[in-house]
């Protein structure tokens, strides 16, 4: 019994691995955290894979967003401020305005409060319909829509350029 657990839970991460640990930078900020985030969710995964029904993935989804949740409140206590941060610079052959709009998205990303980052997490990096992301966070259809309006409107005021970008991108559909 244990060997088919273990067979289905590696078949399971190795399928959808990569597409989790991409939720998961987006809610951490970093690899090295989105990593950690990862690992303990796939734990804790493990822990309950035979009780888990259906689809794994929104569970995963699930303990993600709770754990990174709990991880932001567990440091607002501890209030924490960093001294210094080394500033991250564009890879190589990167256009210098694309790795600087990213920085920018990036630092409005984290900016935002922890539920409408979600959101826009599992929205629009894991083009997730309204109803499934309503599931994963475990809210209404109707939460989702609008908290996804609310980060958007708050990433346009953050990032002016996304406004010019989004109009650009109109204007040639």
């Amino acid at each position: 019994m244990a060997e088919v657990i273990d067979g289905e839970f590696t078949a399971f991460v190795n399928e959808r691995g990569d597409a989790l640990l991409r939720v998961a930078y987006a809610l951490a900020g970093n690899q090295h955290a989105a990593e950690d985030l990862l690992q303990n969710a796939l734990a804790k995964a493990y822990a309950r894979w035979p009780r888990i029904r259906g689809d794994a993935e929104p569970y995963v989804k699930r303990i993600l967003y709770h754990d990174q949740v709990s991880g932001w409140r567990r440091r607002a206590r501890r209030a924490e401020v960093p001294v210094a941060e080394l500033p991250e610079r564009p890879a190589a052959g990167d256009g210098g305005h694309d790795a600087d709009l990213r920085l920018l998205l990036r630092d409005a990303l984290r900016a935002l409060p922890p539920r409408q980052r979600a959101v826009l997490t599992l929205r629009y990096l894991e083009d997730l319909s309204v109803e499934r992301t309503a599931a994963i966070l475990g809210c209404r259809a109707g939460t989702v829509a609008s908290q996804a309006s609310r980060a958007l409107a708050k990433l346009r005021e953050l990032v002016p350029a996304l406004d010019e970008l989004t109009t650009r991108s109109e204007v040639k559909s």
